[in-house]
């Protein structure tokens, strides 16, 4: 009589994040991840693309664009394996579960499956919908709790450890414009709820990682000016109006030029 193998059940969510450094674990054991570039690479490009078959040739042309070594299928084999092996470390499950149910081989390629896989970026995608979904029906306040609760989820740039080509890339600007995003539309939010200094202290520090995104200054300046500082409010304009004619050779749009006539106009209305 034949015995067939009990197939192993694990119930473990695996934690993963990109917004930031690649990280890999279960809940709070999860951890910046220790291997070698181009590891990372593929790594990541499972994670951004958790739940779809990334084919071969798609990770190919990452690691090594149009000009693969003739050894190349085989290295992304054993780069597959040590990502395997690296999953089943970090989180303590076994290797064949790993293999079998978390990073499987798919047709004509390889799937992280999102059942058994909780990603930062997903999760950051629902919680900003949910808030902007709030917004839209009216509630403020709980749209601006989801989307602080989304923006929390960033642990500095997106993939900023992970060597990138063209799809990583991509799907980093993508993520990075989600954000700012977010960031604007919760800045609105505060200031229409009369939440001045928490738009200004979130502001201050964006603006600075962005320093000619006209967008996030003008809602700066609002914020500042809305606040009582309009003196600060007229003064980030000017640096900006600098920065704006010496690195690049142009004036600020319409929208912050009005911005600021509505300001030395004490004309809150429009500011």
């Amino acid at each position: 009589m034949l015995h067939h193998p009990v197939r192993e059940r694990v119930d473990v969510c695996i934690d993963g994040g990109v917004l930031g450094s690649l990280h890999i674990g279960v809940g709070a054991t999860a951890q910046a991840v220790a291997i070698a570039p181009k590891i990372r690479t593929v790594l990541a490009m499972l994670l951004v693309h958790a739940g779809q078959v990334v084919p071969v040739q798609a990770l190919m042309r990452e690691l090594w664009q149009d000009h693969p070594p003739a050894t190349g299928l085989r290295t992304l084999q054993t780069y597959i394996l040590n990502c395997r092996k690296l999953l089943s470390r970090l989180t303590g499950c076994p290797a064949r579960w790993v293999s079998e149910e978390v990073l499987v081989t798919g047709a004509g390629g390889y799937s992280l499956k999102s059942t058994h896989v909780r990603l930062d970026w997903m999760e950051f995608q629902r919680l900003r919908d949910l808030g902007f979904s709030a917004l839209e029906e009216g509630n403020n306040i709980l749209g601006i709790e989801h989307l602080d609760a989304a923006l929390e989820l960033w642990r500095g740039d997106a993939l900023v450890d992970a060597p990138v080509g063209p799809v990583l890339d991509s799907k980093r600007r993508f993520f990075e414009e989600s954000r700012l995003d977010a960031i604007a539309v919760r800045a609105d939010a505060q200031i229409k709820a009369g939440m001045h200094q928490r738009a200004i202290t979130q502001l201050a520090a964006v603006t600075s990682e962005h320093a000619l995104h006209e967008g996030l200054h003008a809602q700066y300046v609002r914020a500042l000016a809305l606040g009582g500082r309009r003196a600060e409010a007229l003064g980030v304009l000017r640096n900006l109006r600098a920065r704006l004619v010496s690195e690049i050779g142009i004036e600020p749009g319409h929208p912050l030029q009005q911005l600021q006539l509505a300001i030395l106009n004490s004309d809150s209305g429009a500011v």
